[in-house]
């Protein structure tokens, strides 16, 4: 039996994991992606500044930085497996079963799941499909990809505006269009654009995309004004769709172990990431509580506190926090491997 079954595998999970193997914990993480690292591989080129004592650096970095952490203390790793049921069998028994027929029983459970399983909200036009594998884009995984290309930009969310001034730097042009008369994202983002090459196109939407001669690629695009009904034909070599996310939390709906909700989609967490039920507690943005800010400095915070309370609950007597320092024994090996970088 695990100590702590951890079901999800981003910056909160994997912290979790770092801090529960810290307190002398059994681990599994159970993710339902091919690979740790949550929902930062959406943005892998995004640079991270919501870390506190961490200079600005991107992404891909942060997510290696975070997954070697989360396994140094070598817990077991349950990858492409959905967890579909959360039962409490009885006081420090707890059952996680997964899509793949596994029931892994273990002392304590921590959600890290985040918003839930986001998938991006695809283009619900004719034939967008087929255009998939080739330039219709709904995420950007390589700044360096739209190097000197004409693109597309359909969105006013804040991630469509990163998109945009993040391509201004390498596409030839930018040009972003959005159903509303105004942007919604971030003032400083808005204001940002207009120092940039990103032509903007308010109150217009995608009709239809016309594609080249094997109808496997975006030629044209057939933009319509929401306004006036009047529609233009320009030629794009790449289009990016950012209109938000389909989130699903059939897991919280549909688990044996029912826990208090603070709204639809988060956990209500009791002063901390404890939840309604003993044993059972939530970190990072799955879980709402007073003190919550939402940042990724944040989920770490809540990694740790959910790690704590899941070892006072297994050990009663046990001390209320771990023991954070390069002095603790368990790191004496480590620190060596470490310091010879720096020697």
């Amino acid at each position: 039996m695990d100590d702590v079954i951890i079901i999800g595998g981003g910056p909160a999970g994997l912290f979790a994991s770092f801090y529960s193997g810290l307190r002398g914990m059994r681990v599994r993480i159970i993710d339902i992606q091919d690979k740790l690292g949550g929902k930062m591989h959406v943005y892998p080129e995004k640079i991270i500044w919501d870390i506190g004592g961490l200079a600005p650096k991107p992404c891909f970095e942060v997510i290696q930085d975070t997954v070697k952490q989360g396994l140094h203390f070598e817990p077991e790793v349950n990858l492409e497996e959905r967890v579909i049921d959360i039962r409490k069998i009885a006081e420090q028994h707890f059952e996680v079963e997964t899509d793949k027929g596994n029931i892994f029983s273990g002392k304590s459970v921590i959600i890290a799941i985040g918003g839930g399983i986001i998938n991006p909200k695809q283009l619900d036009i004719k034939d967008a499909e087929r255009y998939k594998l080739t330039n219709l884009h709904y995420v950007v995984q390589s700044l360096k990809k739209f190097k000197d290309k004409h693109v597309l930009i359909s969105g006013a969310g804040n991630s469509a505006l990163d998109w945009a001034n993040d391509l201004s730097g390498y596409a030839k042009s930018v040009t972003l269009i959005y159903r509303k008369a105004d942007i919604k994202g971030y003032e400083v983002m808005k204001e940002k654009l207009e120092e940039l090459n990103v032509k903007k196109l308010p109150n217009t939407h995608i009709h239809q995309l016309v594609g080249d001669e094997t109808q496997t690629k975006i030629e044209q695009v057939v933009l319509e004004n929401i306004e006036t009904g009047a529609h233009t034909v320009q030629s794009f070599d790449d289009v990016i769709i950012s209109h938000g996310f389909d989130r699903e939390n059939t897991l919280l709906e549909q688990s044996s172990a029912k826990v208090d909700m603070f709204n639809e989609y988060s956990i209500k967490g009791f002063g901390n990431t404890a939840t309604s039920i003993d044993g059972l507690y939530a970190c990072g943005d799955i879980i709402y509580h007073e003190a919550k800010a939402h940042l990724i400095a944040s989920a770490f915070s809540d990694a740790a506190n959910a790690a704590n309370l899941a070892k006072r609950y297994i050990e009663p007597k046990a001390k209320p926090e771990g023991y954070v320092s390069s002095h603790n024994d368990i790191f004496k090996e480590s620190n060596k491997v470490v310091m010879k970088k720096y020697l």
